[in-house]
């Protein structure tokens, strides 16, 4: 992939970040493949990689954060006919999906990076109560006052993702009823 001196820094590692999702239909790179072998599969270098990304870790969160922003968008779309449990219900059935699978492990392990080095993954940590914004915001469309509609918000989220992280690691487990109680949670 040939660069201009020319172009903007910013635009060169966004076309770079939409080769990388195309490439990965989706899905994210194992952690356990090398940088040259994401960069093989993009058709790309791993220098030009690790330029723009700095590390495996960074091409998973920038890839991570786009694919979010994207399923973010639709969830959105859903979220301004939706009350707060049916997005809760939208937020749930999005991230169980099989094709999802990938990109859920890739989430718990990113997160797990930045749990330790927050400041190298900022842009992901910034953007991860993007979700908690919108329920609160429906919360408070169904009457509850801002800080019980941002507490409900933040139990139902981590409840979400502790569920995914269940599901991801005994998939056999009882999900669906836990989402069944935060929902009568909701009701107060």
């Amino acid at each position: 992939m040939a660069l201009s001196s020319t172009e903007p820094q910013g635009d060169a590692r966004e076309r770079l970040l939409t080769r990388l999702l195309d490439a990965f239909e989706g899905t994210l790179p194992a952690p356990d493949v090398s940088l040259r072998e994401v960069a093989a599969r993009a058709d790309t270098s791993h220098a030009l990689l690790r330029y723009h990304f700095g590390s495996l870790p960074g091409v998973l969160a920038a890839m991570l954060k786009a694919q979010r922003s994207r399923d973010n968008e639709v969830l959105f779309e859903t979220a301004k006919q939706s009350t707060f449990d049916d997005f809760v219900l939208a937020i749930w059935r999005t991230y169980t999906r099989p094709e999802q699978l990938s990109r859920v492990r890739g989430f718990f392990h990113v997160a797990g990076l930045a749990a330790y080095r927050p400041e190298d993954f900022r842009e992901l940590v910034d953007s991860l109560d993007d979700l908690t914004e919108k329920l609160a915001s429906l919360a408070e469309r169904e009457g509850r006052d801002a800080k019980e509609a941002r507490t409900m918000a933040t139990v139902a989220v981590a409840a979400i993702r502790g569920l995914l992280l269940q599901e991801v690691l005994t998939p056999e487990g009882h999900s669906e009823d836990a989402v069944a109680l935060i929902l009568r949670m909701s009701k107060g």
